[in-house]
């Protein structure tokens, strides 16, 4: 199966809820007027854009289709399309430039943080690059066995330590690790726990202090990864995560089994933070770099 086909597969789900209610909607409409606006400001509501957004994907669509005097409501789904398109912006890959570079994965237990760790490590090595993991996220004893697992699967090297081990420390002895590899790229899985954000906050500028000391030139990104699947709360958490640290990206899980996948446009509006790579299912290679146009592509089926 193809990038594309992957992607279109993946969000299924996410069609039906959005584009296959929205031509529901425009189908019981012979004119356009402000009952069409409300009930599909409602629509997309239900389907995960979120409030905000919805309302101003609707304002952008009165003023597109009072700018072009369109009068057919069969025209509308296109032009949602291009203004989704837009508002989600140029696509932002990670910014590897350096050798090494450092990835540091953040996210709440069970949003599939270990796994997406995992699958990026493939997938990066696909790309030729040597990649080390350090098993940063000492909490749980748990979370370094299963990336040790996905360490395995990936083919990559790990550095771990005991549980209750300092992260930073982890973090240290990776990068360590890493020089005396000559590995291009560092991954670090690290906490992820809310409940205490002044905790959260200082383990995190921990580890952001001894990047800085021992790679002051290096390039550094700081994934959050997010259940597709729950929906507005991921918003919520991504709110929360981003208030506590800066963010450079989304690393959005299980698109293909849920329809809330309107929450990447929702993320990306409210809080302008690019979505990187999306999950679109459970193989190693189902991770996937994230391209709006392809994304709106496979929401709004160019075959329609």
């Amino acid at each position: 199966m193809g990038l594309f086909s992957k992607i279109k597969a993946g969000l299924q789900k996410t069609k039906q809820s959005i584009s296959d209610s929205v031509t529901s909607l425009i189908n019981s409409f012979t004119k356009i007027d402000e009952e069409l606006f409300e009930e599909l400001e409602e629509l997309l509501v239900m389907s995960d854009i979120g409030v905000k957004t919805s309302v101003e994907i609707c304002d952008a669509l009165r003023a597109k289709i009072k700018e072009k005097g369109v009068t057919d409501p069969k025209e509308i789904k296109l032009m949602m399309k291009d203004i989704i398109t837009q508002m989600l912006g140029e696509d932002d890959c990670l910014h590897l430039d350096t050798k090494p570079s450092v990835i540091l994965v953040i996210g709440v237990n069970g949003v599939g943080k270990t796994t997406s760790i995992g699958k990026l490590a493939h997938n990066l090595k696909a790309q030729n690059k040597s990649v080390i993991l350090g098993a940063a996220d000492t909490f749980r004893a748990a979370a370094i066995d299963q990336l040790g697992i996905w360490a395995d699967r990936a083919g990559v090297p790990m550095v771990r330590s005991v549980e209750g081990t300092d992260p930073a420390s982890v973090v240290f002895d990776t990068i360590t690790s890493a020089k005396a590899k000559g590995a291009d790229v560092i991954i670090c899985d690290t906490a992820g726990r809310l409940h205490n954000k002044k905790n959260l906050m200082d383990e995190l500028a921990k580890i952001n202090r001894v990047i800085k000391r021992e790679l002051p030139e290096s390039s550094v990104e700081t994934l959050l990864v997010l259940d597709a699947a729950t929906g507005q709360n991921a918003v919520n958490q991504a709110r929360e995560f981003k208030n506590v640290t800066d963010i450079t990206g989304i690393v959005l899980t299980k698109l293909d089994g849920t329809a809330k996948g309107g929450i990447v446009v929702a993320i990306h509006n409210e809080l302008s933070i690019p979505v990187k790579y999306i999950g679109v299912g459970e193989g190693i290679d189902d991770l996937q770099p994230f391209n709006a146009l392809e994304f709106a592509d496979g929401i709004f089926d160019s075959e329609e």
